[in-house]
C-alpha cells in the first residue's frame, strides 16, 4: 500500500473516535463555548466536519472521474448555527459518515493520485492533493476545538498561563480549513 495513502487512511479513521470521546466525555455547556468573539465552538467544529464529510467524498468521486469541483462556502452551504444537535448524537453522526467514506477510500488506488481536475477557485488539483487536504483538515478543525476547550483551563491556571501563550484565542476568524 502507498505510504501516504496509509497514512491519511489512518488519520481519517482516528478522527472519529477522538470526537466520541470529546462529545461523550466534555459537558455540552463546553463544547458550545466560544473562545473568542467571531471563533467556532468545538461543537461548530465537530458541525462543519459532518457538513464536509459529504463535500469530500463527491469529491473523490468527481477526480477520479477526472472532472471538476465546485468550491464549498461553509458559511453559505454549511449548518453553522441551525441548531446542532445533542454533541454526541453529532459524533455519532459523523462516526457513521466516516466509516461509508473509509469504504470508498479503501477502493482508491496509488495509481489513481495524479487524477485531477480544476476546482473552480483553486485551479488545477489532484485527488492526491484532495486525499491530503481532507486529512489535514480533520486535524485543523480537531485542533481547533481543543484550542477552544482549553481556554477556560488557560484562564484558570494562574501562573502557568504564559506556558499557554501559543494556544490562546484572542478572537477573530474562524479558518475553515
Amino acid at each position: 500500500m502507498n505510504e501516504p495513502l496509509a497514512q491519511i487512511r489512518a488519520v481519517l479513521a482516528a478522527t472519529p473516535l477522538r470526537w466520541l470521546q470529546l462529545a461523550e466525555g466534555v459537558s455540552e455547556e463546553l463544547l458550545r463555548q466560544r473562545p473568542a468573539p467571531g471563533e467556532w465552538s468545538a461543537l461548530e467544529c465537530l458541525q462543519h466536519i459532518v457538513d464536509t464529510e459529504g463535500i469530500f467524498p463527491q469529491r473523490v468521486v468527481a477526480l477520479r472521474q477526472r472532472q471538476d469541483i465546485e468550491a464549498f462556502d461553509p458559511e453559505r452551504e454549511g449548518s453553522q448555527g441551525s441548531g446542532a444537535p445533542e454533541p454526541g448524537e453529532l459524533a455519532r453522526r459523523f462516526a457513521q459518515l466516516r466509516a461509508e467514506n473509509l469504504e470508498l477510500l479503501a477502493g482508491v488506488g496509488a495509481d489513481e493520485l495524479e487524477r485531477g481536475g480544476v476546482h473552480s477557485e483553486l485551479g488545477p488539483v489532484t485527488l492526491g492533493q484532495l486525499l491530503h487536504e481532507w486529512a489535514a483538515h480533520d486535524l485543523d478543525h480537531t485542533i481547533q476545538a481543543e484550542r477552544a476547550l482549553m481556554q477556560p483551563f488557560i484562564r484558570g491556571c494562574g501562573a502557568w498561563a504564559p506556558f499557554f501563550a501559543a494556544n490562546t484565542m484572542a478572537g477573530g476568524g474562524r479558518g475553515d480549513g
